[in-house]
């Protein structure tokens, strides 16, 4: 069998990208989700070596466990992509306790749970690979998308920590960092487009260039406990809102 990436949300948006990459690279695709099945078999048909995983990442215990039993079963399990992910609206003036804990635990606790498990347990030829998808937020935020900014760092937080406490010589823990790529919630076509472009080169980002990155740092090439951004030098500039609500501006007015 050829090596094997493990994927976190990899039925739709940008875990099927990941997917995608690493399927015609040759790599067998596992790949999670939680209510997308039919998307997750549909695009596990159309890879060369995939397979499906169900699991509810809100359930800590749940995810360590299907982690545990993956690496029981694989014997060459190379990478972890955390990709799964909640982005939900609130802002800075009052935490909703609800979307707070719904946040930290699928973007922020579960990855590192499931980090540690694999890095435990998971064998691999020529080291292991953990890659946490995080955000551009980490270096330009904003009020917007409180909870789900607050969990992107903690997650960024724990990276040099793992690569530090809980590798092996050959591991490598990095993060990617993506900028706007996919519409988000409601956006019309003209606010996703002008939105993607409020970066310093105003270039759309593609899918398939954080897909690329993802395979690049497979292979272990540059320092553990890396971050990686990729959003044409959007985490470069200070924007006071998320681009969502900075395009709709543009494109409706105040």
């Amino acid at each position: 069998m050829p090596p094997a990436v493990f994927i976190t949300g990899g039925a739709k948006r940008i875990g099927a990208a990941f997917a995608r990459a690493f399927g015609n690279a040759g790599w067998h695709v596992i790949i999670h989700y939680h209510r997308s099945e039919i998307a997750a078999r549909t695009l596990a048909q159309s890879l060369p070596s995939a397979e499906v995983i169900s699991c509810d990442l809100a359930d800590s215990a749940s995810a360590v466990a299907m982690i545990d039993e993956l690496a029981r079963r694989l014997e060459d399990w190379r990478v972890l992509i955390n990709s799964a992910s909640v982005f939900i609206p609130d802002d800075a003036t009052e935490i909703d306790p609800a979307i707070n804990l719904q946040a930290m635990q699928i973007n922020a606790r579960a990855p590192v749970m499931m980090a540690q498990s694999y890095l435990r347990s998971a064998r691999a030829k020529g080291g292991r690979r953990v890659i946490n998808i995080t955000d551009q937020k980490l270096e330009n935020p904003n009020p917007d998308f409180f909870s789900y900014t607050m969990s992107k760092h903690a997650l960024a937080a724990a990276i040099p920590m793992l690569a530090m406490g809980a590798t092996k010589p050959d591991d490598r823990i990095y993060g990617l960092a993506p900028g706007a790529i996919l519409a988000s919630h409601d956006q019309s076509d003209e606010e996703t487009e002008v939105s993607h472009r409020l970066n310093l080169l105003q270039h759309r980002t593609n899918a398939s260039e954080l897909a690329d990155a993802a395979l690049f740092l497979a292979e272990g090439r540059i320092l553990s406990g890396e971050t990686l951004f990729i959003d044409s030098g959007q985490h470069l500039l200070s924007q006071p809102r998320d681009v969502i609500y900075l395009a709709r501006e543009q494109v409706t007015g105040p």
